[in-house]
């Protein structure tokens, strides 16, 4: 008979931390934004992103990355930074629509004007859900992880059951902020600690690498967008509604991500991956507390 599984008891039985993780977990784990676009256009994506010529793709991947790095510095560098402030969810999901109904009213040559005004509303979206779960925009270590947000459109397929889709996608930022601190800074560090010691110049160039990187990932996911407002019945409202799920969806892996990088910091990483993956499988027993 197997035994029993604790959650660790500090976790447990904070009503607002137990909360929250199960919240990180309802979202992260969630449908991904993939799924989510073919139900909405009512057919699987790899057929319409097939039908894209390969000049159009590569266009694609080449503006996905320079709207990311140009979002990164017109809403990480420009916004207030008052850690504690409520996100204002409903303002960036209108902003969004207004910007892909322009997009989806005027085909391929609009989308592409218009994917950095969409990115940089997603960028100061993720931004505000960071800055609102107690985050200084002003420290390197978040600037990093609203970039890691843009890795989580996609869970990356499970070789492993017990592996979850978060850990999945987050692992491959880890990855990359490890081999470029190392490469920067000549050293090999891991977890929490990878970009403590970087100087302001080489947190420059982290963000820059770390950029390219990302969107690789965000590309993907962007050029299937693409593919479904090219799909002959999709027009404006589907333009809108597009955008605005993009904001919804990584307005949400923002919480979700947040939560967990909060509570790494009050209980750390380990404990927190734990609760996680076994409130992920649904595996959770609360230990009795021990006065």
């Amino acid at each position: 008979m197997n035994e029993p599984i604790l959650l660790p008891r500090d976790i447990a039985h904070d009503a607002r931390d137990w909360s929250d993780l199960q919240r990180a977990v309802a979202l992260l784990e969630a449908p991904t934004l993939t799924a989510r676009m073919a139900n909405l256009v009512g057919t699987p994506l790899e057929f319409a992103v097939k039908a894209l010529p390969s000049s159009v793709s590569n266009r694609i991947h080449g503006a996905v990355q320079a709207a990311l790095s140009k979002s990164a510095r017109a809403a990480l560098w420009s916004m207030d930074n008052s850690p504690g402030k409520g996100a204002s969810t409903r303002w960036h999901k209108l902003a969004a629509a207004t910007s892909g109904a322009v997009g989806g009213a005027f085909g391929f040559a609009a989308l592409l004007i218009e994917l950095p005004v969409s990115t940089t509303i997603m960028m100061r979206a993720v931004a505000d859900v960071a800055r609102s779960e107690g985050f200084d925009l002003s420290e390197f270590s978040t600037r990093q992880a609203c970039l890691e947000v843009f890795a989580l459109g996609g869970n990356s397929p499970r070789d492993d059951a017990s592996e979850t889709g978060y850990y999945l996608a987050r692992g491959f930022t880890t990855d990359v902020m490890r081999h470029l601190s190392a490469e920067l800074a000549g050293r090999v560090v891991t977890g929490r600690d990878l970009t403590l010691g970087v100087a302001p110049k080489e947190a420059g160039k982290l963000l820059a690498k770390m950029v390219e990187k990302v969107a690789a990932r965000f590309g993907v996911v962007v050029t299937e967008k693409f593919a479904a407002q090219a799909v002959p019945v999709v027009g404006a409202a589907a333009g809108a509604a597009l955008n605005t799920m993009f904001t919804d969806y990584y307005q949400d892996m923002a919480r979700g991500h947040f939560i967990v990088r909060r509570l790494e910091l009050k209980y750390g990483e380990d404990v927190v991956r734990t609760c996680y993956d076994r409130v992920a499988h649904g595996a959770v027993k609360i230990e009795p507390r021990v006065e």
